[in-house]
């Protein structure tokens, strides 16, 4: 793989793009997903199967209706992946839960943020929903930043949602309404 395709990028969120995952993509995003050091604290759930990401890709491009992912680039600079699932609310009603890794060298310099935005806006442009939400550790300081630059709305701490490293973690939830990207009396797009 080129060297140029890998992390990084300037200071600014400037450049940050979202594009489906290429065939090229798929190492970067198996290791950025189960390597430790790569997946950061967060993230790091314990080794599991990378092949899982190339058997993904070979089925669906990674653009499944209920479940996808997305590049996030500076340029043609790889910064991580974007991911969408979609979760049941109600019988009828349903929206999307977002999630992001980068690379550790994307990490701090706003692409997050702008990845984020970008992502929520595509999936209010392509699908039907009313919400996004995201979840993440009460201890992901930097990922709660991210969130509310991007326009997410912190709405409150769910107890002992999530279990990594031996134990159970409270998470903070953030979502962002159609409403919220198109206030009352502006022009979408």
């Amino acid at each position: 793989m080129n060297d140029t395709r890998r992390g990084g990028g300037s200071e600014e969120a400037d450049g940050v793009a979202l594009r489906p995952v290429a065939e090229d993509d798929l190492p970067l995003i198996e290791r950025l997903r189960t390597d430790p050091e790569l997946a950061g604290p967060f993230l790091w759930e314990g080794f599991t199967d990378p092949r899982r990401f190339r058997r993904r890709w070979e089925s669906d491009g990674m653009l499944g209706e209920e479940t996808g992912n997305l590049v996030v680039a500076r340029g043609t600079v790889f910064c991580g992946i974007v991911s969408y699932r979609r979760v049941a609310t109600t019988a009828r009603a349903w929206c999307w839960s977002v999630g992001i890794s980068l690379l550790p060298e994307a990490r701090g310099r706003g692409a997050g943020a702008r990845a984020q935005r970008l992502l929520a806006e595509y999936l209010f442009a392509h699908s039907p929903a009313h919400r996004v939400q995201a979840e993440t550790e009460t201890a992901n300081l930097a990922e709660q930043r991210a969130l509310e630059k991007a326009g997410f709305t912190r709405e409150g701490v769910m107890r002992g949602w999530s279990f990594r490293d031996g134990r159970y973690r409270d998470e903070v939830l953030y979502s962002m309404l159609r409403s919220d990207l198109h206030p009352p009396g502006t022009a979408p797009g």
